[in-house]
Formats: C-alpha cells, sequence, structure tokens
C-alpha cells in the first residue's frame, strides 16, 4: 500500500468526481492521502476533506505564491485551525520559496517562509517545502530556523544530488513526483537511486505534474503507481519494497498511525 503524500484534493480539478477519485486510488493500493493547503481559505477546505474522508489527512499552510497577501490574521486562523484540527492535521504547508513565477516579491516570501517555520515549531508540526528555483535560499532558511525537531521534506523535489545530500544531511526527507518518470529527468532520477531509502517519500502533487504515460492530464492518486514502479525499476527492488519504504516514512514523519494500531 502506498501514501501519497502531496496532493491539492480542495481544487475544483477534483469537485465533480472526488469520490470516484478516492474508490480508484484505494483500487489502485492508495491508502492515504495528504490533502494540501496552500492558503487560509484552501486549508479549511483541507480539513474539512480530512473530516470527511477517513483515508485523507490535511496540511495547512500559505503557498509562496500567495505569500505577499499573509496577514497575522492568516497566521491566527492556520493556528486556530491546527487548534481544531487535531490529528486530522499532519503538517504545516506547503511554505516555501518560488523564484520561477516571482508572483510574491522575494524578500516578503523569505520573510513569510521563516514566519512559517516558526509558526509549525510553535504547533509542532513537520513541514511540507515548495521549492523551485530557491534552492541556496531554502537552504539558507532551514540553517536559519532548524526544523529537525518535529521534521520536514521538499516536496516535489526539484534538485540534483547535491542538494538531496544536503536536505537529507539536515533530517528532512525528499519527496518525488511523477516528474521522475519524464525522459528528460535525468537528475531526478540519479536522485530516485541515491537519496537513502530511508529519507524517500512520493507523491502525485494532483492535480499536477501526471506521471508517464498519463503526462498532461489531470494527475490523480491512483496514478502515484506510476510514479512508485519508476523508482522502484530505478533502484533495482520490487514495488513492494518500494511501497512499504515510503509508506513507513511518511507514516514517520506526519505521525500517521497505522488504521490497525488505532
Amino acid at each position: 500500500m502506498l501514501i501519497d503524500s502531496h496532493c491539492h484534493l480542495d481544487m475544483d480539478d477534483y469537485t465533480d468526481d472526488l469520490d470516484a477519485i478516492l474508490a480508484r486510488a484505494k483500487a489502485a493500493g492508495v491508502s492515504q492521502i495528504i490533502t494540501v493547503g496552500i492558503d487560509l481559505d484552501s486549508s479549511r477546505q483541507a480539513l474539512a476533506l480530512a473530516r470527511k474522508y477517513s483515508m485523507l489527512k490535511a496540511a495547512v499552510g500559505i503557498h509562496p505564491h500567495d505569500s505577499v497577501h499573509a496577514s497575522d490574521s492568516d497566521w491566527d486562523g492556520l493556528l486556530n485551525l491546527v487548534a481544531e484540527g487535531g490529528d486530522a492535521i499532519v503538517a504545516w504547508g506547503e511554505i516555501g520559496l518560488d523564484y520561477a513565477k516571482d508572483y510574491s516579491p522575494r524578500p516578503i516570501q523569505r520573510r513569510q517562509f521563516a514566519r512559517q517555520l516558526e509558526l509549525a515549531a510553535e504547533a509542532r508540526l513537520p513541514v511540507i517545502i515548495h521549492d523551485r528555483e530557491a534552492h541556496s535560499d531554502i537552504l539558507a532558511a532551514l540553517l536559519a530556523n532548524p526544523v529537525r525537531q518535529h521534521g520536514g521534506v521538499l516536496h516535489c523535489f526539484s534538485g540534483d544530488w547535491l542538494l538531496a545530500k544536503k536536505v537529507v544531511d539536515l533530517g528532512l526527507y525528499v519527496s518525488l513526483s511523477g516528474v521522475v518518470t519524464f525522459k528528460n529527468a535525468a537528475a531526478l532520477q540519479e536522485v530516485a537511486v541515491k537519496v537513502p531509502l530511508d529519507r524517500l517519500l512520493v507523491e502525485t502533487d494532483g492535480p499536477f505534474l501526471a506521471p508517464h504515460p498519463y503526462r498532461g492530464k489531470r494527475n490523480e492518486p491512483a496514478w502515484l503507481v506510476k510514479t512508485a514502479e519508476h523508482i522502484a525499476r530505478l533502484r533495482g527492488i520490487s514495488l513492494a519494497e518500494l511501497a512499504a519504504a515510503t509508506t513507513a516514512n511518511t507514516r514517520r514523519l506526519f505521525a500517521i498511525e497505522h488504521e490497525k494500531d488505532k
């Protein structure tokens, strides 16, 4: 069984057929999904979904694209969600830096990223980090605001092995998406082979980044199997071994109990 460690099930792309999407995920062997907020409203929706569907957990946070609009009331709102959400909320995210699109000015992104690292520590939650073309500033922020106590993951990892090693050395996890299945993803495929198996997660980042052979279509959790199969082939291990390891890692990072342990 696999866990999709990062999906955006609150987005409009899933509104019309969410029940069917979750049924297909279960049939494909995806036992749990973490649905991730990108602002206060989507964080509320993520929590509502996690309360409605037992196979879902939620993460709350403000994406770097929206950091220019973040205010004290947003931080208070997110902390209130954490307080009321209980074990339905397992992480603070997604947060981070995005220098590819620069929808928010970079100084504001850096300030709000540091603030959310502090808030995550206050909430005693691991962090889900977005990093696009901002590797050095991400590392600098993590050195200034260590997250080792509660942990974290660089989701949809987009760097090379050198960056992945630095991330692992900081005590974080690396999560790979469907991009690793693309023909032009040689650097990412090297990461998939070299990252320690006990530091690896898998994700869809749905509705984005569908793996081969679905590239360009709306992504969904059932297709996580294609990503996991590809990583297993690259590493020369079975899908069962890859699934067991990444599922254990995801549960460990996000403190998700196995159903039989409840």
